[in-house]
């Protein structure tokens, strides 16, 4: 009964241990949570104004770095612009050189079509075309052989049958004299290709074109072309460049006419070509000529030098006789000049020696 009532004390007095244990740590509690209370509330106070003060600092950092940076691509920028002006003002003066090029090319261009309609109207007369393909052909002609070279052509040349060429060739066999006349159908081809007539028009002035060039064709095939005198072919000259591309590219049967009658068609161009291959030919020909002399005398000077040569053996034998016979004066002027000296000083014994060798 006793140690009932002892332990229930026991347990009373534990129960009051502990409940005035936790009013102790519940007023600690409070007080310590006051306490770290007040200690946030002042590191908040501190960490906000530190925090107020690093962005402040960042910001004017920030700023300044971003100033810096303006001012360099400002300078950039203009450097740029300085450059990209001084560009754009040199293109601006190319242009305006360019544009003042133009407008003289455009003033001469318009000086040039002038030219060319007065041209266009002197060549409106046959006479003045002829003497324009003549003078053209000419020209040809100095430019590729020379002025005046007679040997390989002449101007105005007359045949046995009295007909008149306007050149005629001198060429190397087989060739031979082959004649060159110039001819310039001009008004039906230009109605011929004129667009601004109808196709009727232009078909039936097509159709005198072809009959002009056959009729030229003929000609010349009956005139030019004489057996035993000149080839079995002649040369169309055609002035004007328009008309041969015309003609080869669209009027094929003018050319086969032409084969047929031993007649070739040519144009400033195709003309040139012709006298240089025909040039080429001519000078390879003097070469070979040349070369066949050129072999001639080599041949000839063979035979003297070896002439020279026999005779300089024999000369060679000559002189090696008389080298000979002068080494057989010299000892024998020297044998006589010891023997004079030997009776100068009038030694017996030494003369007798001498004697000796003066009969050897």
């Amino acid at each position: 009964m006793d140690y009932i009532i002892i332990g229930l004390l026991i347990v009373v007095i534990i129960l009051l241990i502990i409940s005035i244990s936790k009013k102790i740590n519940e007023s600690n509690i409070t007080e310590r949570l006051g306490k770290l209370e007040v200690a946030l509330t002042k590191e908040m106070g501190d960490f906000k104004n530190d925090l107020n003060g690093d962005l402040n600092k960042n910001f004017r950092e920030l700023n300044e770095q971003v100033e810096r940076r303006l001012l360099a691509i400002n300078e950039k920028v203009n450097e740029r612009l300085d450059q990209n002006f001084e560009k754009t003002n040199k293109t601006f003066m190319n242009v305006i050189e360019r544009l003042s090029k133009i407008d003289e090319a455009q003033k001469k261009i318009d000086s040039l079509s002038m030219d060319i309609v007065s041209l266009q109207s002197i060549l409106t007369d046959k006479k003045t075309r002829g003497i324009y393909g003549e003078v053209n052909l000419k020209h040809i002609l100095t430019s590729v052989f020379g002025e005046k070279n007679d040997t390989i052509y002449r101007l105005q040349y007359t045949l046995s049958t009295g007909v008149i060429a306007d050149c005629v060739l001198f060429a190397p066999k087989p060739l031979g004299t082959l004649a060159i006349d110039s001819k310039f159908p001009l008004e039906h081809y230009q109605l011929m290709v004129d667009k601004t007539l109808t196709q009727d028009m232009r078909d039936n002035y097509e159709k005198m074109f072809k009959t002009d060039m056959k009729r030229h064709i003929d000609a010349i095939s009956s005139k030019y072309i004489i057996p035993g005198e000149t080839t079995d072919q002649a040369i169309l000259f055609l002035p004007a460049e328009a008309i041969f591309a015309e003609v080869n590219a669209y009027h094929q049967d003018i050319i086969q006419y032409a084969y047929k009658k031993r007649v070739w068609i040519t144009s400033p161009t195709t003309l040139i070509s012709t006298l240089t291959v025909v040039q080429m030919v001519i000078r390879n020909l003097e070469r070979d000529k040349y070369a066949s002399v050129i072999h001639e005398e080599l041949n000839k000077l063979g035979l003297e030098f070896a002439r020279y040569r026999d005779r300089w053996d024999k000369l060679a034998r000559s002189i090696q006789a008389v080298n000979k016979d002068v080494e057989n004066v010299y000892i024998t002027t020297d044998k006589i000049t010891k023997r004079f000296e030997s009776i100068n000083y009038a030694d017996v014994g030494k003369l007798k020696d001498n004697d000796k060798s003066f009969l050897d």
